[in-house]
């Protein structure tokens, strides 16, 4: 507690200095990063096995594919379409490459480097157009388009939802204007300040697509709920009667010190992801531990110092009547009561129905969702990609054989053709059988590789398989004794453990209910891929066990905070709950609404993340609050304090315990 009592107070006496050093460094962070760039991650670092060494093949050879794209022409003339792509000037190997009834399949590489490609097409676009012609479009510069669009799109959906929403709880929460909108200007500009170190990092640790969303989820749900916090106890102590500056120790050394072991949790528990060994869980977890370790260090340093600024007119702007200083809500207490009165019935009961939502996930199937499974029914480029499908079989979905050297038998496969000392065979690679057939084929060939979505998928799934082990069992333990330094209680220590277990296995089976099996995915405007994203899992465990730990940490501080004044541990767990109960739901809400907003972006990996995330704190925040814990802790009883004795904090120094209605 002393760390995060010594940096508000320090804060608070140099307000000025603090909150000038807080503009500087996110300014500093912001403009350094943008000089520096981001530095994506590279084919070969997102593959692994032999996607992987067909992929560094490649490269040792000097070979670099150019981009290519296919055009269905629906008649049985396509010689205009063929002379208005070659009359650009952006594309080279214009040709008809195959026909099918009443329609002619056009192909064609694009000039020049194969991540430019997106930038030529509107020209090529224009020119088919122009000929009248009944065509569709697929390909590599049309697929880049589409995600780079919807990444676009989706980053500022996200961002003009998910803002409005967190201001209008915290409006609801606070009751003013001010006091709502600290916690979200510190969150965007931990966030902007993130993004800015993060592009320095990516140097080292090459980004991921997704970083920048992922780090815009948890940054808003983290920074405000820290500031959240941190913000309404101090107004609780003002509301009691304390002066301005004892309100900012007692928030300091509370609820800093909640912050503070909250943000270690989430960052070692993301940290784990660095023993996947794959570099975009790794972009992944450099993303969130920065913007978690800005948010947390804003929190108790740049907040204080604008809070003793601010004094009381942080209540500037009230739109509602102020509530009495400890008055809550009367439902969060009744529930407690009745909990505390038959805990066995309660654990059983909340236990049980916490299991049976985690029932799908004995069946839950995980793959690398593809194109298909990915964009949305409906979309243009899918239905271009069904028709050339349908059209000609195997043309959108084919693999390639590397090989060093002669390819002997293995020409027999496919087309080959030979490249800078290499052989290259195009196989069809549709479905498991073709993948089975072609790893069979070049089985005990060190010097052959295979290469295509679907072996790349096989080969990423497998690397997961690999890492869920080592993963989980790092961000366990290291959960277990963070909680154990944070309280010296084994008791409280292995109870979060288990209880995130429970909400993370419940919140796999929801995901696999809605996802797989389509219960109820209409809801959520889209239709259900057949499949959980097979990254989800491994990431969603990490971030609910880092994320839970936030109002889990604030709950059971304020339990044994009232314990350690004297409070029998029954009586302490009903007052921590009862007292927290405003915050802690304001602060869920936040979450919820946040990653619910993720849950109506158009990729289906961003809303089986948005659901999965929503659903889990939806759950801590209700089931295992307010029922589970309570209830475990009361069978517990005095044992939930197996590593340490009450220490009697001075009445003077702090606000008395008042009782919960």
């Amino acid at each position: 507690m002393e760390i995060a009592e010594k940096l508000g107070g320090w804060s608070a006496r140099h307000r000025v200095l603090a909150v000038t050093l807080w503009v500087l460094f996110v300014v500093g962070s912001s403009v350094l990063g943008s000089l520096a760039g981001q530095r994506p991650m590279t084919d070969a670092e997102d593959a692994f096995g032999g996607s992987r060494q067909a992929i560094e093949m490649l490269e040792e050879a000097g070979i670099e594919d150019p981009a290519s794209e296919l055009v269905l022409v629906h008649g049985t003339d396509a010689s205009a379409v063929v002379a208005a792509v070659e009359g650009t000037g952006q594309a080279v190997g214009v040709r008809e490459a195959a026909r099918s009834g009443d329609k002619v399949l056009v192909a064609f590489d694009w000039k020049g480097d194969p991540d430019e490609a997106a930038g030529r097409y509107p020209a090529v676009r224009d020119a088919i157009a122009a000929t009248g012609a009944h065509t569709e479009v697929f390909g590599s510069a049309t697929v880049d388009l589409w995600f780079e669009r919807a990444f676009d799109e989706d980053f500022k959906r996200a961002e003009w939802t998910a803002v409005p929403l967190a201001l209008g709880i915290l409006l609801i929460a606070f009751g003013a204007l001010v006091a709502a909108v600290l916690p979200v200007a510190l969150a965007l500009t931990a966030f902007v300040a993130a993004l800015g170190l993060t592009a320095l990092l990516s140097h080292q640790f090459h980004a991921a697509d997704a970083t920048n969303s992922v780090m815009l989820l948890m940054g808003l749900a983290v920074g405000v709920d820290y500031c959240l916090f941190y913000l309404r106890r101090e107004r609780e102590e003002r509301a009691l009667g304390m002066t301005s500056a004892e309100a900012l120790r007692i928030a300091a050394r509370t609820s800093g010190h909640s912050v503070l072991v909250s943000g270690a949790t989430v960052s070692v528990a993301m940290a784990g992801l660095f023993l996947s060994g794959m570099p975009m869980f790794v972009s992944f977890a450099v993303g969130t531990i920065v913007v978690v370790l800005v948010a947390m260090t804003g929190s108790v340093t740049v907040l204080p110092a604008l809070l003793s600024l601010l004094g009381d007119r942080v209540d500037a702007g009230r739109i509602v009547r102020r509530c009495g200083p400890r008055r809550e809500a009367r439902l969060m207490p009744a529930i407690v009561r009745g909990v505390l009165a038959r805990p066995g019935l309660a654990a059983a009961l909340s236990a049980v129905f916490l299991i049976v939502l985690a029932l799908p996930v004995l069946g839950m199937k995980t793959e690398l969702l593809s194109l298909r499974q990915t964009i949305p029914a409906g979309d243009p480029l899918l239905t271009a990609y069904t028709h050339i499908e349908e059209a000609f079989p195997g043309r959108a979905e084919t693999g390639e054989i590397i090989v060093k050297g002669p390819a002997g038998d293995l020409a027999a496969l496919g087309e080959a053709r030979e490249q800078n000392g290499l052989t290259r065979i195009t196989v069809p690679l549709a479905d498991e059988a073709d993948l089975q057939r072609a790893r069979e084929a070049i089985e005990g060939r060190p010097d052959a590789a295979l290469r295509g979505d679907l072996a790349f998928s096989a080969d990423y799934t497998a690397q997961l398989n690999d890492a869920l082990l080592p993963v989980f069992a790092f961000v366990a333990a290291a959960a277990f004794l963070i909680m154990l330094a944070a309280f010296r209680s084994a008791a409280i220590a292995l109870t979060s453990v288990m209880l995130n277990l429970l909400s993370v296995a419940a919140a796999y089976g929801v995901i696999t209910g809605i996802f797989q099996h389509r219960w109820g995915d209409e809801l959520f405007g889209t239709t259900g891929a057949g499949a959980v994203q097979a990254w989800l899992p491994l990431f969603v465990f990490v971030i609910l066990f880092g994320l839970s730990m936030d109002y889990h940490v604030f709950v059971v501080s304020r339990i044994q905070e009232a314990w350690r004044r004297g409070m029998p541990t029954r009586e302490a767990i009903a007052h921590g709950i009862g007292s927290s109960a405003g915050t802690v739901t304001s602060a869920a809400l936040i979450m919820v609404a946040v990653f619910a907003v993720f849950a109506t972006l158009s990729m289906q990996d961003f809303k089986q993340l948005g659901v999965g995330l929503a659903v889990a704190v939806l759950l801590d925040a209700t089931v295992i609050r307010a029922v589970l814990l309570p209830s475990i802790l009361t069978l517990l009883g005095d044992r939930t304090w197996s590593l340490r004795k009450p220490k009697p904090v001075p009445a003077p120094q702090d606000a008395p315990l008042t009782p919960v209605p």
